[in-house]
């Protein structure tokens, strides 16, 4: 079984949810990747997701776009991602690990030869936020060949119609967007959002995973019981902007990393 269809079968199970923590791969530099993604998994990281710096925003808002041009200052290359990437699979197996990537550096990599990479890398799952779902299929395909989940993003300006496309093609989970906009902390989600998770809980099985703006407490407590995970990225970047030792990051995360989880709990 996919590692990620494992991980939440095993948390249903528990009646638990995902926590997916996200790093930008080589911020503040490609070896302390993996000390602060174990540092996370040490904390209860359920899943881990991995951003690929890239040069052109996506749906990334400052925080995280700061953190992708710092990587790639350094001369950050893909072979340094699934390197850093490999070392975390390798101290953690099974563990479901997400490449949140552009889909220009699949493409400029050709499809194939990336997802083969993917795999060697331990990765279990791609997030594409620039593919469109009308376009996704041939990847979808090729992702299915690889054991790979294609994890799609519904958005809170995504149509009904669409959406249900949307949910009928991703795997491993569905990523709703909480906000309409880039990612980044917020102090407040939207009242919709709630609206939204409960009716895609009426179209399909998929679990359902909220990220975007996701940084506080009280987010994972409105959420828990209306979404089967969250994600949090800027708040995790945030703390790694305030510099000092690989010790002292890796204090900050797992402090923050405890207060959401335990937000989680029931």
């Amino acid at each position: 079984m996919n590692p990620i269809d494992a991980a939440f079968a095993r948390l249903r199970a528990q009646g638990g949810k995902a926590f997916i923590p996200f790093l930008s791969a080589g911020d503040p530099d490609i070896a302390s990747t993996p000390r602060l993604a174990q540092a996370l998994l040490r904390a209860g990281a359920t899943h881990l997701e991995i951003g690929f710096p890239y040069s052109d925003p996506i749906a990334d808002g400052p925080v995280i776009q700061a953190s992708y041009t710092r990587a790639l200052e350094r001369g950050l290359h893909l072979r340094d991602v699934f390197g850093a990437a490999r070392q975390i699979a390798d101290a953690h197996p099974g563990f479901p690990l997400l490449a949140m990537t552009s889909y220009s550096l699949i493409f400029r990599r050709k499809a194939t030869q990336f997802l083969q990479e993917a795999c060697q890398a331990g990765f279990s799952g791609l997030i594409v936020p620039d593919l469109p779902v009308e376009e996704s299929h041939p990847l979808a395909s090729l992702c299915g060949q690889h054991d790979l989940k294609l994890i799609q993003l519904v958005t809170p300006t995504t149509t009904p119609e669409r959406a249900r496309q949307i949910v009928r093609q991703s795997t491993g989970f569905v990523y709703c967007v909480s906000i309409a906009g880039i990612t980044g902390e917020r102090t407040a989600l939207p009242a919709e959002l709630l609206d939204q998770l409960r009716w895609l809980r009426g179209e399909t099985d998929l679990p359902l995973c909220v990220g975007f703006g996701i940084s506080r407490p009280e987010h994972v407590r409105l959420l828990r019981d209306h979404a089967d995970g969250v994600i949090v990225g800027s708040a995790f970047i945030r703390l790694l902007e305030k510099g000092g030792s690989v010790e002292e990051m890796v204090g900050r995360l797992s402090e923050l990393a405890n207060t959401l989880i335990a937000a989680l709990q029931r």
